[in-house]
């Protein structure tokens, strides 16, 4: 059976064969095209760039391309500044970047973790490479604008990539702030996010009526439900989809525990249970990019590793639906 730590004993390896994946690749444009939710994922914008770079899928508002293995801050990067576990995660983003990541995704309401993923940017001088999204949690204009001065301030930046809504926290004022900064260029693209499925009516029906740049949902193989309604929608409107939580909150791991991959794992390339899980999250056609949070440097090249290769094919997702749920 291959697990993380199996992975240990290679890490070296993997972490320089990921470093000659062209980092030139993230900046690449494209046009994504419609497909049905239950055609297996193969098409031109889940291709490789090259050969053994990570796998890229383009945002369908602008045809911008993002690899589709991207990065949390949640809990892995709430470390106090100038500790042993900051000492690590600065191993960890360099693993990142240099293993062709480039999406970072955080929120204020992580407790420091702003800070800390601020001061690795600018350490590392990874802060160019990065596409930045954070988001947007409070109840008032005022809190709001408040809030994303302190975001910079934390940050470490003037702009973000992309700012979202945070679990459609009052986002009848939100989004408008949104898109008031997207206009004064203090962000290229706005989006919700949500993140249990009783959240996902309300996502749905907010987007088609809003139609952002981007949408952020839950979906896992033991939560699959977003593939019956807020993915195929966005398929449908031209949303980007971010996707958390595909590992459950690690809840997954404890779940397979002693339990070997699937026979096919091996013919994919896939070597671990958490490359299973990425794996299945990017399968599906609508997904842009997935965003698991670590803060060890062998399991962000783990993450990084379900980033190349085939995806699963249709048979194959189900069947691991059916393992799960």
């Amino acid at each position: 059976m291959h697990t993380r730590r199996d992975f240990l004993t290679t890490i070296s390896l993997a972490a320089g064969g990921l470093a000659l994946a062209p980092l030139a690749a993230c900046s690449g444009t494209g046009s994504a095209a419609a497909q049905s939710a239950s055609a297996t994922p193969a098409s031109a914008t889940s291709a490789p760039t090259a050969r053994g770079a990570m796998l890229m899928r383009a945002i369908p508002s602008t045809g911008e391309q993002l690899p589709v293995i991207g990065a949390g801050t949640s809990g892995s990067y709430e470390v106090p500044l100038g500790s042993a576990d900051y000492d690590t995660l600065q191993d960890t983003i360099r693993v990142f970047f240099e293993g062709g990541g480039r999406l970072f995704d955080t929120s204020p309401n992580y407790s420091n973790a702003d800070e800390v993923l601020g001061a690795l940017l600018d350490t590392g001088d990874w802060r160019e490479r990065c596409f930045l999204a954070t988001k947007i949690a409070e109840d008032s204009r005022e809190a709001m604008e408040a809030q994303w001065a302190e975001s910079k301030r934390r940050l470490r930046t003037d702009r973000v990539e992309l700012l979202q809504v945070h679990n459609l926290r009052a986002w009848e004022i939100a989004l408008p702030y949104a898109r008031e900064l997207k206009a004064q260029g203090a962000t290229k693209y706005i989006g919700l996010t949500h993140f249990v499925e009783r959240g996902h009516a309300d996502l749905e029906r907010i987007m088609r009526a809003e139609k952002p740049d981007f949408i952020q949902v839950n979906y896992s193989v033991n939560a699959p439900e977003a593939a019956r309604s807020v993915l195929p929608a966005a398929q449908e409107l031209g949303v980007a989809v971010l996707v958390n939580r595909a590992f459950d909150d690690g809840k997954l791991f404890a779940e397979v525990q002693g339990r070997a991959l699937p026979g096919w794992a091996a013919e994919l390339g896939i070597g671990s249970w958490a490359q299973m899980f990425l794996k299945f999250a990017i399968s599906h056609p609508a997904v842009t990019a997935v965003i698991p949070a670590t803060g060890k440097p062998d399991r962000q090249a783990d993450n990084l590793q379900a980033g190349h290769g085939e995806l699963l094919s249709r048979a194959q997702q189900d069947e691991l639906v059916a393992m799960f749920t």
